[in-house]
């Protein structure tokens, strides 16, 4: 696992991503609420930052996590998305 220049994505970050996508696009095709999905995805994420990293370190990831919503990239990425800025 390299990190990339400023030390932050690991080189195997893409692959995982497409991997949790199609996972995604799995539980929608079941009919699995997108709220379901959601929440299984962000408790399996906090359950495997706790075994591998101290309280300290999954704090920041979620000060990033929170940034990000505050900001409004969570918001352009959804205005992205066919359909524009209706969530689900």
């Amino acid at each position: 696992m390299q990190l990339d220049p400023q030390g932050v994505a690991p080189d195997d970050l893409s692959h995982a991503g497409s991997v949790v996508d199609k996972a995604i696009e799995y539980m929608m095709d079941q009919k699995i609420a997108p709220i379901s999905v959601a929440s299984a995805l962000l408790g399996g994420a906090l359950g495997l930052l706790a075994r591998s990293m101290d309280d300290r370190a999954i704090a920041g990831v979620l000060r990033n996590a929170l940034m990000s919503v505050e900001s409004g990239e969570l918001r352009e990425m959804r205005d992205q998305l066919p359909g524009g800025s209706e969530p689900l």
